[in-house]
């Protein structure tokens, strides 16, 4: 049976023109690294590639030739790399990733390291680079002259191999989990979320917040938090040092008129009546650091055509002016909108969007995420108790009446997690001694019930008419106001929910309680039947195409 050939090591490192050199028989008192490499009892150098400027040829010679004295088992090749000045980083790179590319790499055969103590700094930072891509599929070797009696004396020295892959390295790799985990919890404001969809979007949004400067888009509806995630995306970059600016936001839907022109672009002194003085805009406030634009497709035509050209060019024109200004800025994007039915509506630019959705992160409403209401509730009676001066608690019966009420299908938390603070900030200032009792939830729940009955009541003043919208007016017209209030809010339901089992689930919540088996989706699905309507006629999506 043929014997299995054992591999070689082969190493590829530069030639030091200053440390590697020595003439005459003295040389040997010097510890030359090159020269020093081959000489380690342990480590058997099959084959040394010796890399070296074209004006080093005399000094490559005489180290070859010392290397074979020292190491007769080793041979050296000699490779002349065309780097003129060693202190340019594109000319030095380019000249080794030329090397490594064209060279025969055997690794079923051949172990390979790369020497990184020769060279100038340049060079070695380049070899660390090619070994960490890949490019070169190698360790590093490092080695060391003599310590000790043996100092100054010349002499093989030490040597440490580094494998770049830090998963090998256990006490390496469990520090940046650590770290993971602590920017994963910032995100989160520290609250131990349970949703396993919304732990999934954080790590993703921690990914790329970290890796990427390009633009982040946040959708969600109303209150799901994008405005303190995105403040808590630029408070993790700051600490990473990604981001040396400001945060800046603003509300799109606040901006009006030309005025919104001035706030973003800013404008220049006598650009339009009442401009005193020159006016910067937020653009420029927050070159350098992160712009938060929330509720962005508010924005008008011509805002959304500048922004663009400031994303693309980081140059625009301040109202009035004929210079043009810069400003780099990295863009997350807020809305609650789905900003592609508005480009089909040509309400929004088409190439803004195509810009600025390359990361697109949608947030859930607190109602997806039930799981999360317990630990949330911690979370915003601690806020509470900053807000008020005062610890803040919750009796184990007080906080289980609220939370069974919190995660069922009766709670619409249409405010999302805005509903849910201001409840818990009106029962903490209403309870006595800062202790919330069964007493307190049950007159907050009233109120809760009581705003969102109101939220949801057809014809009232300035409301949607539900029925008429998706019946017809003829239609709706002929039904009796009994049947049509409740036609009403069983829709407006339907549109608060993702699906039909969710929507019956709310509608259906008290009577399935004393039933051993419901089916609520198919209730409710007779009922629409009633007036000639599917779920598609009452949904939300189905509401989105009538428009």
């Amino acid at each position: 049976m043929a014997k299995a050939q054992a591999r070689k090591t082969v190493v590829i490192g530069m030639l030091g023109t200053n440390i590697d050199q020595g003439q005459g028989p003295r040389r040997w008192e010097k510890w030359r690294p090159t020269v020093a490499l081959c000489q380690q009892e342990d480590l058997l150098v099959s084959r040394l590639e010796l890399l070296y400027p074209p004006t080093a040829t005399v000094l490559a010679a005489t180290v070859t030739e010392d290397i074979r004295q020292v190491s007769p088992e080793t041979e050296v090749r000699g490779s002349v790399v065309d780097i003129r000045n060693p202190w340019d980083l594109e000319q030095v790179y380019g000249a080794l990733l030329d090397y490594a590319r064209s060279y025969p790499f055997q690794p079923e055969q051949e172990d390979y390291l790369v020497h990184i103590t020769t060279g100038t700094h340049i060079a070695q930072i380049s070899m660390f680079l090619l070994v960490e891509s890949r490019h070169i599929p190698a360790r590093l070797v490092q080695t060391s002259p003599p310590s000790g009696r043996d100092k100054g004396l010349g002499g093989a020295g030490l040597y440490t191999l580094i494998d770049l892959d830090l998963s090998k390295y256990d006490k390496l790799a469990a520090r940046f989990e650590q770290e993971q985990r602590e920017a994963l919890s910032f995100l989160k404001a520290g609250i131990d979320t349970r949703n396993a969809a919304f732990n999934r979007l954080i790590e993703r949004i921690e990914q790329v917040a970290i890796q990427s400067r390009a633009p982040l888009l946040i959708t969600g509806p109303t209150g799901a938090g994008k405005s303190q995630l995105a403040r808590r995306i630029y408070a993790l970059k700051k600490t990473r040092r990604q981001v040396g600016g400001p945060f800046v936001d603003l509300n799109c839907a606040t901006l009006r008129g030309d005025a919104a022109m001035s706030a973003l672009f800013g404008h220049v002194k006598g650009a339009f009546t009442g401009a005193v003085s020159d006016r910067p805009g937020l653009l420029r406030q927050a070159n350098g650091g992160v712009l938060f634009l929330d509720e962005i497709g508010e924005l008008g035509a011509d805002e959304q055509a500048m922004l663009l050209r400031a994303l693309e060019d980081k140059r625009f024109l301040p109202v009035g002016s004929d210079k043009e200004v810069e400003s780099d800025f990295q863009l997350i994007a807020g809305t609650n909108r789905d900003l592609q039915i508005e480009v089909e509506r040509g309400r929004f630019r088409e190439d803004l969007l195509a810009r600025i959705n390359l990361w697109t992160f949608q947030l859930p409403a607190l109602r997806e995420r039930p799981e999360d209401i317990p630990p949330n509730l911690l979370y915003e009676l601690d806020q509470a108790s900053e807000a008020l001066g005062l610890r803040v608690t919750m009796n184990k019966e007080a906080q289980e009446h609220f939370l069974r009420f919190a995660t069922s299908p009766e709670a619409r938390w249409s405010g999302n997690f805005r509903d849910l603070n201001a409840a818990v900030l009106r029962m903490a200032t209403l309870a006595s001694g800062g202790r919330i009792t069964r007493e307190d939830v049950d007159e907050e729940l009233a109120r809760l019930r009581s705003q969102w009955t109101r939220g949801s009541t057809p014809n009232s003043a300035g409301s949607v008419d539900l029925v008429a919208e998706v019946l017809g007016t003829e239609l709706a017209a002929e039904l009796d106001r009994f049947d049509r209030v409740q036609l009403a809010d069983v829709i407006a339901v339907c549109r608060q929910s993702r699906t039909l089992s969710e929507a019956g689930r709310m509608l259906f919540a008290q009577s399935r309680a004393r039933k051993q088996s419901t089916n609520d989706a198919d209730r409710l699905k007779k009922y629409l039947t009633r007036f000639g309507l599917s779920w598609d006629d009452v949904s939300r999506r189905g509401a989105t195409e009538a428009a």
